[in-house]
């Protein structure tokens, strides 16, 4: 066990046009234990890159940790078919978290990155 937080990063990345999605908004929420309810951290934006810096590390006790992409606003006005995109994941103490978005018009996926 150790008593370094878990940490959370991620990207968003527009697979039809081949280029990073910038200005996606993201919130991090977290929460200590499958049934208890979600605390949000923070809530931040992807940058011109993709990425979104700045989120806070997870509070001591975090067993899960959920990432909301704001979709809605980065398609055009009308034509985001997945308007949110909300990613739960399991948290380990002391671990880095990276967890990129790769979104399309009508379709998205997720992993776990490095």
């Amino acid at each position: 066990m150790t008593d370094r937080p878990a940490t959370v990063s991620t990207h968003v990345l527009d697979t039809a046009a081949g280029r990073p999605a910038a200005d996606v908004p993201v919130t991090l929420s977290a929460r200590a234990g499958a049934d208890a309810p979600w605390t949000e951290l923070a809530t931040a934006a992807t940058g011109p890159d993709g990425r979104c810096t700045g989120l806070p590390a997870l509070p001591a006790g975090t067993t899960h940790a959920r990432l909301a992409f704001d979709t809605a606003g980065y398609a055009a006005p009308g034509a985001a078919f997945f308007p949110e995109v909300a990613v739960a994941f399991a948290v380990t103490p002391g671990e880095h978290f990276h967890v990129p978005l790769l979104l399309s018009p009508f379709g998205y996926s997720v992993y776990r990155g490095s």
